[in-house]
């Protein structure tokens, strides 16, 4: 199953292969893990945030269109009908 966590962490883990490959410098290789580490934390965070939100978007909007569904919508046209009507009926002589 597709995941946001795997796809990150799959690209923080080509970072790290990245700096690790061409970075010689150990305190800044490490600074740099480090960094790439923060990174995927803050992003999984985020990512997590913003698929809970949208769920719930969701969630609501299907309450609405499920309320929408259960209104008799015939029953108010004929009432908004029958008065419109009876407005401009044309009077008896």
């Amino acid at each position: 199953m597709f995941t946001t966590d795997a796809t990150i962490d799959a690209v923080q883990t080509a970072k790290k292969t990245f700096v690790n490959i061409f970075v010689t410098n150990d305190t800044i290789k490490n600074s740099m893990i480090k960094f790439i580490d923060s990174q995927a934390e803050y992003t999984k965070k985020a990512a997590k945030v913003g698929l809970d939100t949208s769920t719930e978007v969701v969630k609501e909007a299907i309450k609405v269109v499920q309320k929408a569904a259960e209104f008799d919508y015939i029953k108010y046209f004929d009432a908004y009908y029958d008065s419109f009507s009876k407005a401009f009926a044309v009077a008896k002589k």
